[in-house]
């Protein structure tokens, strides 16, 4: 085999290794950001508790329920292994059904992120994640605001955190506790 020929074949194999890392890893995502800007069901910033007039919280418990959208739980992000900040709430939709918002979402952008609701408490362990949710589909954005679709016949009752996760390395972005309202 002539010297030439080695060259090539080392050449083509170090090409097609590069080729795959770079799609598998996408390392130009540390450095990019991608923004989404949709309708927030509810802003957080006016279901507060604290911004609640006395007459708010006078409503007898016999009214009907809201014929809009309305906050049930909600919490601020917390960085598991990247900085992550914003809030989340999960809404009750006036059909019955639900809906996770982010509000304000700011977080490092990666290759394979999703939305997971989990039985897991926001201050759990990293390796606690990776098991036991429910996937809302990929993150759409890592930064501003966005809506995913809690599927019908999900039990809520056992939910106690959202979280960003990295499905293709295992991977916890961030977390924000679902307290309830």
């Amino acid at each position: 085999m002539s010297k030439r020929a080695v060259v090539v074949g080392v050449a083509g194999v170090v090409v097609v290794a590069l080729v795959v890392g770079l799609s598998l890893f996408q390392p130009w995502r540390l450095w990019t950001d991608r923004t989404a800007d949709e309708a927030l069901l509810v802003p957080v910033s006016t279901t507060s508790a604290s911004t609640s007039s006395a007459a708010d919280r006078a409503v007898p418990t016999t009214s009907p329920p809201p014929a809009g959208p309305v906050v049930v739980a909600s919490g601020p992000f917390r960085a598991i292994g990247y900085a992550t900040s914003g809030s989340a709430s999960l809404v009750r939709l006036p059909g019955g059904g639900h809906a996770v918002q982010f509000e304000a979402l700011d977080t490092t952008d990666g290759p394979d992120l999703y939305v997971y609701l989990s039985a897991q408490p926001a201050e759990a362990e990293e390796a606690a994640f990776a098991s036991g949710f429910t996937s809302l589909g990929k993150l759409k954005a890592n930064r501003g605001n966005q809506v995913y679709e809690v599927p019908a016949g999900t039990d809520l009752s056992a939910v106690r955190s959202v979280v960003i996760w990295c499905q293709r390395f295992a991977e916890g972005f961030g977390v924000a506790p679902l307290v309830h309202a």
